[in-house]
């Protein structure tokens, strides 16, 4: 089943199909790397399955500038004009493979006994020191 995925990045939710390339949110990984992202649902031929144990391997093209948003505030009859503008920090990324067992569904089988280990020489036990007697209380002087 390698119909498509939906991912998680960034806090958004996107539906990819495998040779996919889309602009995200700028991500931590380097150009040229290879990363996983978080797997919502795999669906395809009529199917899907939601907490699915399969792996999407996507990796990052490049890291542009989205277009220039251009920002104007006027109020009339005052003189008062602002402008500003924004250009988002992305990152282009293609999906590579949808579908891979994912490494820790192979983690979980279990692994051999570990042989116990041998411990330290026991070290002689002090006696517990005991508490250091109370004075009695000065008594005032009389007057």
């Amino acid at each position: 089943m390698t119909g498509y995925a939906i991912i998680s990045l960034g806090g958004k939710q996107y539906r990819v199909q495998e040779g996919e390339r889309l602009l995200v949110d700028r991500l931590p990984t380097e150009e040229g790397k290879t990363f996983h992202p978080e797997v919502l649902m795999l669906g395809g031929d009529g199917a899907f399955e939601l907490a699915p144990k399969t792996q999407v391997t996507a990796r990052v093209i490049g890291s542009p500038l989205g277009e220039k948003i251009r920002i104007g505030k006027y109020r009339p009859k005052s003189g008062y004009k602002r402008h500003t503008g924004f250009r988002a920090a992305l990152s282009e990324i293609e999906i590579e493979s949808i579908g891979s067992k994912s490494s820790s569904a192979t983690k979980t089988q279990p692994k051999a006994e570990a042989k116990p280990k041998p411990k330290a020489a026991a070290k002689p036990k002090t006696p517990a020191r005991k508490p250091a007697a109370k004075k009695p209380a000065k008594k005032k002087a009389e007057k």
